[in-house]
């Protein structure tokens, strides 16, 4: 049987906000979204309307740089651009270099990315080391609650980078919505951005491949199920300031991806859009829905890799049947 070694870094962490980071033309970011063997994913997001590209080389070696298409940012979409880095090939670390409006945009460190090896029929899978985390609460006094803050300190990014992981899985409640946010597709964006601006996340999310699910607070209220009259809105903004590799699956709605990492396959589970009330009775009670089950059982069965891992917001192993 092929071994694959995997060391997992869970982090559960709550965290404050000190200052705003901004780079020259960039609001947020860069971001590294998915990595597969033929393209990788780069986000940013500038502050107005701006020609956006990013240019990238081989790591080790002098060897041609090559340019993604040029992105328009728009209001629409918060100024955000993705750019997708598709003259790659697989197991290579390469060095990126973003522009806006045609100029380079400087940083207090490397950025970098890597792309997924292949490795079926040629040898043993690669070694993987990843992160996962959730509930990362972070503080923005005039929106809190009264009292005694619920987020903390914010090292725990740097924490992170300092292990080196080649990804990290964000669990859900990756943001934490407030009574201002989630009623608006404008409260919605707002809280992304104010989040991640701090300072500490800037090189974890530059140089660490980034994959998210959500839970109940970056989906809407506390608590929140399928009746969250706004949750549209809610997909939207999610698909907006994540880069998975979809934002569900065809013919069903909902934040559901998957992806593979060496042997490793990982299924993105959505476990708000399908879930009945909690208070409702009389009614046969779901979390995921029929569809999202189907599929997940189909995936799972037609899967070949050997080690599978199921992301989910909410508890499922545990015999106390509460929330």
């Amino acid at each position: 049987m092929r071994n694959l070694k995997i060391i997992i870094l869970t982090l559960f962490v709550t965290i404050s906000s000190i200052t705003v980071f901004s780079q020259n033309k960039i609001k947020n970011g860069p971001m590294l979204g998915y990595s597969e063997m033929r393209e990788v994913l780069i986000w940013v997001q500038a502050h107005s309307p701006e020609d956006v590209y990013a240019e990238y080389y081989l790591k080790k070696g002098v060897g041609e740089k090559f340019r993604t298409k040029i992105v328009k940012t728009g209001e629409n979409k918060a100024y955000i651009a993705k750019l997708i880095a598709d003259s790659v090939e697989p197991g290579n670390e390469y060095t990126y270099e973003i522009y806006v409006g045609g100029e380079k945009q400087s940083f207090d460190f490397e950025l970098s990315f890597r792309t997924q090896p292949i490795w079926k029929w040629r040898g043993d899978p690669p070694t993987i080391k990843f992160a996962a985390g959730s509930c990362a609460y972070i503080n923005e006094e005039i929106y809190d609650r009264p009292g005694k803050p619920y987020g903390a300190s914010n090292e725990i990014f740097t924490s992170v980078f300092r292990e080196k992981p080649e990804f990290m899985l964000w669990l859900g409640d990756n943001i934490y919505f407030r009574e201002p946010d989630w009623n608006s597709l404008t409260g919605m964006i707002k809280r992304y951005e104010h989040d991640r601006s701090i300072p500490e996340f800037a090189e974890l999310l530059a140089n660490v491949h980034h994959y998210a699910i959500w839970d109940d607070h970056d989906y809407g209220p506390n608590n929140s199920d399928r009746s969250f009259w706004n949750k549209g809105a809610a997909l939207e903004v999610f698909s907006m300031f994540w880069g998975n590799p979809s934002y569900g699956i065809p013919g069903m709605e909902g934040a559901i991806s998957f992806f593979d990492w060496g042997d490793a396959a990982f299924f993105l589970l959505d476990d708000r859009w399908y879930r009945s009330p909690e208070k409702r009775k009389f009614v046969e009670r779901k979390m995921l829905g029929d569809l999202q089950i189907e599929w997940l059982i189909d995936a799972l069965s037609s899967s070949e890799a050997t080690f599978k891992f199921i992301a989910v917001g909410s508890q499922v192993l545990n015999p106390a049947a509460r929330y």
